[in-house]
């Protein structure tokens, strides 16, 4: 599984699950489970999630570089 600072980021800037959804286009609950690592996004959600926050996906994403593929 890959890990995130999504909610970590998001919380810091103010941004409650619902306007972050609504502003992906994504349901409350597949922020939730992103937050929670139950689910992996898509390359685009994942860089239009970079985008929204003005980062880059390395910055919200953290892979695990010695974890085999």
């Amino acid at each position: 599984m890959v890990k995130n600072r999504i909610e970590e980021i998001r919380k810091s800037r103010g941004i409650r699950q619902e306007e972050f959804a609504k502003a992906l286009g994504v349901s409350r609950q597949t922020i939730s489970s992103l937050e929670t690592g139950r689910y992996n996004p898509s390359i685009f959600l994942a860089h239009n999630i970079a985008k929204f926050f003005g980062m880059t996906i390395e910055e919200v994403f953290l892979f695990d570089e010695g974890e085999s593929v």
